[in-house]
């Protein structure tokens, strides 16, 4: 069987290596000239660092180098990708440079087109792997025309990858996630000017709480997991969320007392609104080194509340005026703003078979699209052990090819789906992008993946999980299982 594979990041890798020692013939394309999706050298911002620490953001199979600082810069990890594609041979089956600019599914299998050359190809299967931080989503501005008559200029931050383009600068960095807060302290560096536009400000996690307690003890942890109430929780879950229990809600306001003395926010006023279980919606967001002390310093100037209602020019230089009606000097407007889910490649129709009628994806498992055969999706499960929960999904992956699943009937499907969709979105306020997030939930997601397969790790290692960080290398041995199972050399 002939295998396409969309996208050179984790997920994509992830895919080939697994369906290589499968057997399959694979190819990958990805558009970028070089292997890791968001931490790619054409998409890496000034400031990127993992969230992860090294240990849990690794493949199972493959540790990340000891040299390595706890939390690896986005360079680092792109070298890391980079020496995973050497260990495990999958070299000669990437296709970069070259993007996939359709992909139509016919009776036989998928065909296709990759720019600039239009050359054409043919293949059994298909696994998108793009990843869900696929396309920027950069807010359209009235007045942009104006202000970049000015001089001024607008782009993601996935966009901006030259720290010198802020020297000397007014930088306005609209948004107040991870990469809004980490582009804004590097160019504060540099800049004549960096003030953050936060329409909402979100809790954010201390790398060390208290300075001393490890962060990926409270949230990298079956524990940490269990504080938020799954819609198919566990018998101890239960118990830990049943009636007259307030345990969790003691722990998590504990900690947000915590954080906010740690960071002095009621200083800087800068306490988000809500209670801090906000902070595991859709993502979670670390503080970025440096972030506060250069607000207390004034380096960096945080306008909450606020959002850009137009740019303009002021005196013939570029401005953005925000809401309040203030105006503030904007010679570079980065926007932190998000990305919209999408595949790009995929026709109109075809992605209308993929979504429900509120725009999310419908995959059972974040993975098999019920109604489109010859496809599957890798990586759509995003997570806070995304490497790990993207290995698994590629042994599912495979599992399915080599038919070795006992899937329910599609309607059944439909309907899981349907039903964690639906659940997914009141949690999260809507905030699962598009039906592709599954924080808080994440090793939950890799446990019904790999209850499909038969496959599960044993007790102990779970059991070890409730108190000690997930280590992916726990894992390292489903995939040579899944082998054995179909008679297969490893």
């Amino acid at each position: 069987m002939k295998v396409a594979v969309v996208g050179a990041g984790y997920a994509g890798l992830g895919t080939a290596r697994m369906l290589l020692r499968c057997g399959f013939q694979v190819t990958v394309f990805d558009r970028a000239p070089d292997v890791g999706g968001v931490w790619s050298r054409t998409r890496r911002y000034p400031g990127l660092r993992t969230q992860n620490d090294k240990r849990t953001y690794a493949f199972s199979e493959l540790p990340m180098p000891p040299h390595y600082p706890e939390w690896p810069s986005g360079e680092q990890v792109q070298r890391y990708l980079d020496s995973y594609v050497a260990v495990f041979g999958l070299g000669p089956v990437l296709r970069l440079d070259t993007e996939v600019v359709s992909a139509e599914l016919g009776e036989h299998g998928w065909t296709l087109v990759t720019g600039p050359t239009r050359e054409t190809h043919t293949f059994d299967h298909l696994v998108v792997a793009n990843g869900i931080f696929s396309r920027p989503a950069v807010p359209v501005y009235p007045g942009r025309t104006e202000f970049e008559a000015a001089g001024g200029r607008v782009c993601a931050t996935s966009e901006f990858v030259e720290l010198e383009q802020a020297r000397d600068r007014d930088v306005v960095v609209v948004g107040y996630g991870k990469s809004a807060c980490d582009v804004a302290v590097a160019v504060s560096g540099v800049a004549r000017s960096t003030a953050v536009v936060a329409r909402r400000l979100l809790w954010k996690m201390p790398r060390r709480l208290g300075g001393v307690l490890n962060y990926k003890y409270l949230l990298l942890t079956r524990m940490g997991e269990g504080l938020f109430p799954y819609l198919r929780p566990t018998r101890f879950e239960k118990l830990l969320h049943g009636p007259g229990s307030g345990g969790t809600q003691v722990m998590l306001g504990t900690v947000q007392n915590a954080v906010v003395r740690q960071l002095d926010l009621q200083r800087l006023g800068l306490v988000p609104d809500g209670s801090f279980d906000q902070i595991a919606r859709s993502t979670v967001s670390l503080v970025t080194e440096e972030f506060f002390e250069r607000v207390a310093d004034g380096t960096l100037r945080v306008h909450r509340d606020e959002t850009v209602s137009e740019l303009c020019a002021v005196d013939g230089r570029p401005h953005a005026r925000l809401g309040s009606g203030r105006t503030v000097p904007a010679d570079l407007v980065l926007c932190g703003t998000g990305f919209d889910q999408q595949v790009p490649f995929f026709s109109p129709d075809l992605i209308a078979r993929l979504q429900d009628d509120r725009g999310n994806f419908v995959l059972y498992r974040h993975i098999l699209p019920p109604d489109v055969p010859r496809l599957t999706f890798a990586g759509y499960n995003s997570s806070f052990f995304s490497p790990l929960g993207a290995e698994m999904a590629a042994a599912w992956i495979a599992a399915h090819l080599l038919g070795g699943l006992d899937l329910p009937p599609a309607e059944e499907m439909r309907a899981q789906v349907g039903e964690h969709l639906r659940w997914m979105e009141q949690f999260s306020a809507g905030k699962h992008a598009r039906g592709t997030s599954v924080i808080p939930f994440s090793m939950h997601n890799i446990d019904e993946v790999l209850s499909d397969l038969l496959l599960d790790v044993g007790p102990l290692t779970k059991a070890r999980q409730w108190l000690l960080p997930v280590d992916p290398s726990s894992y390292r041995d489903v995939g040579t299982r899944l082998l054995r199972r179909h008679g297969l050399e490893s």
